[in-house]
């Protein structure tokens, strides 16, 4: 079993280390080494465990786990064809080792054939009672394979053998939320707490879930339990501070969200929701002090910038938005969000050259929104390039076939280019799209009437 990485080094540790450091050489047991191996694996210090591992096969050329040990160190600096003829070897001498197994799975994992991985480790579970690695690697592979039903069961055995186990229980979580049953969550969730009352991970998780369903007291409720676990657990702060915000909160929020800062080092993200409980609360100069907070601790966080920018967008300042928008995109120029902020910047100082430029670089990084085709359609209108805006829409509408506010806008774009037939064209299939849309509107709404009352 692998040691605990915050284990302290013990006396065969600091033994090896002193025998590095001069020209003795030590005698180790076996087991001894397996340990010392394990805590430079635990502890990313993959050239000490080389060490070991070759001074250990020196003393123990025989010894099974040193050469698994070796096998795996193989595997991870992606040593594939050398770790198979090694494994090859092992399985003439012990054919039931399931550790053989094991890394014959990681080897085809890390090749992407992750079904004869999964093969291999219920082989390896035939082998043993101390399972729980297995299952562990069988919901990572099932994770690969986008079988998230199979990834969450064995991730549950997991936790039924380790109830301490939270990485195993965030992805248990994980595959709920991917499979969109927040309520199978938190019935799983409500569950595990029934046994472990007193876990912050837990009730975390289950306002996370509560949040999503928009059940915000209960949200509430949870974040509160697992803040009373641990009173220093800032993403439960940081959880509550957004659903107090959701509820008009806002200063309640703040609260929260400076909390986590007075507890560890202050993060971008706190500044941001705090900039915008104060922009809500229409406290301008705090707020605005808080977004250049944001920026200042992660310059590479679009949403701080977007956040000045359109606080001053919102002010009517557009030289200072476009000021602020266009450091973004110094910063990061493949930022679709960047360019189509910047456009319609652009666009309300009627630069349109500038806005027809920036609007075709927010659609060629990948920005497709229907708003952003309509946009640049009518900025290259303004700019008198009729039959350029017709072939914007045109684009706009292999995303959007089904909406008629392009046909209609094409309609009258046909008419400013004087083609009557196609404009024709266009505004018919606009309103016969208006007309289905309207009676699907009707067929799916409830019935309603009309109170009878006194004339008056």
């Amino acid at each position: 079993m692998a040691l605990d990485p915050n284990d302290k080094p013990n006396q065969p540790i600091t033994k090896f280390e002193s025998m590095l450091k001069t020209d003795d050489v030590y005698f180790f047991d076996a087991e001894d080494f397996e340990d010392i191996i394990h805590h430079y694996l635990n502890n990313g210090k993959i050239s000490l465990a080389k060490k070991a591992i070759k001074i250990g096969l020196q003393q123990h050329p025989e010894s099974m786990e040193l050469k698994l040990l070796d096998v795996e160190v193989l595997v991870f600096e992606n040593n594939l064809e050398l770790a198979e003829k090694i494994l090859d070897k092992l399985q003439l001498y012990d054919s039931t080792n399931e550790e053989i197994y094991i890394q014959r799975a990681n080897i085809y994992s890390k090749k992407d054939n992750h079904e004869a991985a999964v093969a291999l480790l219920h082989q390896a579970l035939e082998l043993t009672a101390e399972s729980f690695d297995i299952y562990a690697l069988l919901g990572m592979e099932y994770l690969f394979m986008d079988d998230f039903e199979k990834a969450k069961i064995h991730f549950m055995k997991c936790v039924s053998f380790d109830e301490q186990d939270y990485s195993s229980l965030y992805n248990v979580i994980y595959c709920f939320e991917f499979l969109e049953d927040y309520n199978g969550a938190i019935q799983y969730l409500n569950d595990y707490l029934e046994r472990n009352p007193y876990c912050q991970v837990a009730w975390h998780q289950l306002g996370k879930q509560y949040f999503t369903l928009k059940m915000y007291d209960e949200a509430l409720a949870a974040f509160d339990f697992a803040i009373i676990a641990d009173d220093t657990f800032i993403g439960a702060y940081f959880e509550k501070g957004k659903v107090l915000e959701k509820l008009g909160k806002y200063n309640e929020a703040i609260e929260n969200y400076e909390t986590t800062i007075t507890i560890d080092d202050p993060t971008s993200h706190a500044y941001l929701r705090i900039g915008k409980c104060h922009e809500k609360l229409k406290n301008d100069d705090l707020a605005k002090f808080y977004f250049y907070q944001t920026v200042h601790e992660d310059p590479l966080l679009d949403k701080g910038w977007l956040a000045i920018t359109d606080f001053y967008y919102k002010k009517g300042n557009n030289e200072r938005a476009l000021y602020y928008i266009n450091k973004a995109i110094n910063i990061d120029g493949e930022n679709a969000k960047y360019w189509k902020k910047c456009a319609r910047i652009h666009a309300a100082l009627e630069n349109y050259d500038e806005a027809d430029f920036a609007f075709k670089q927010a659609v060629d990084l990948g920005n497709y929104e229907l708003d952003t085709w309509l946009n640049w359609a009518e900025v290259v209108t303004q700019n008198e390039e009729v039959e350029a805006a017709i072939q914007i829409l045109l684009q706009g509408l292999e995303f959007y076939p089904e909406e008629a506010v392009i046909l209609y806008k094409m309609a009258g774009l046909y008419l400013m280019a004087n083609d009557p037939v196609k404009a024709q064209y266009r505004f018919r299939k606009a309103l016969k799209k208006t007309l289905i849309n309207s009676q699907l509107l009707k067929k799916n709404s409830p019935p309603f009437s009309i109170p009878c009352g006194r004339e008056t």
